[in-house]
């Protein structure tokens, strides 16, 4: 599972665009799960994890159709526009789908460089309408992944539109969360999720023990591990391999770079 979220300052009005490549294999539309319904559950896990830390797919199971999904996939999910590919190159000609309020300008020398630097990669190009920005939910993802034995976070920064510079360092503001159901029962940190978008509505129990079901409820970890990444850091990606993850050892979490 993935789930990814940023705080969006709305600069000017007209189409902007989020762009996540994604260690995964055959995905697609039903690979986003609806989040509309408890749309604070990544900052619940920062809640969780605020106080002592700083600075495989869940109880369902799914195959994507054998002959793989197409190359290029548009649909709607939230505020966004998504343009899903296996392959970036496709990105470019793909844009004339997306609504012109949405549609932002073709940049052929950026979808090739994630070609370049992510071979076989999944890329989910999330347009959207800057205007609504702020009411957008956490993206939530499941997926086969490439390498079982590690995670890969998406982290390559750059905010020109431009092709990333992999030699700079990037100013970050990031909370890294990592969760699993194969640790030992006393690993991490409990979650306590919640409905809707104020603590008043109400407690989003845990998955075993809730009483009316979210479609994001089956995917989200009762306990998680992070930190906190503030300053300036080598612009990449965030890695850590699976087993210091069930030891709860982020000291193995590095900042990488695809080159």
């Amino acid at each position: 599972m993935l789930g990814y979220q940023n705080t969006a300052q709305n600069l000017a009005t007209g189409p902007n665009a989020m762009l996540l490549h994604l260690p995964a294999r055959g995905m697609t539309q039903a690979n986003f799960i609806d989040t509309s319904e408890c749309p604070r559950i990544l900052r619940d896990m920062v809640d969780a994890l605020q106080p002592v830390s700083r600075g495989v797919a869940g109880a369902q199971a799914f195959a994507a159709a054998p002959s793989g999904p197409p190359p290029v996939q548009i649909f709607d999910h939230d505020i966004y526009t998504v343009v899903l590919a296996t392959d970036p190159t496709l990105i470019p000609d793909a844009l004339e789908q997306v609504p012109p309020q949405k549609r932002i300008a073709v940049n052929r020398p950026l979808f090739d460089f994630y070609a370049a630097m992510y071979p076989g990669y999944a890329v989910a190009l999330c347009c959207f309408d800057n205007s609504e920005a702020k009411q957008a939910n956490p993206l939530l993802m499941w997926y086969t992944p490439q390498d079982e034995n590690r995670f890969a976070l998406p982290a390559v920064d750059c905010h020109t539109g431009g092709v990333p510079d992999l030699r700079a360092d990037v100013l970050t503001d990031h909370w890294v969360v990592f969760g699993t159901d194969e640790a030992a029962p006393d690993w991490g940190v409990p979650v306590h999720y919640t409905k809707g978008r104020s603590r008043a509505l109400g407690a989003f129990l845990p998955k075993r023990l809730s009483r009316t079901q979210s479609p994001a409820e089956a995917f989200l970890p009762e306990r998680v591990i992070g930190m906190r990444f503030t300053g300036w850091q080598p612009n990449g990606d965030f890695v850590i391999p699976y087993e210091n993850v069930l030891a709860a050892d982020l000291r193995a979490l590095q900042r990488v770079s695809p080159a």
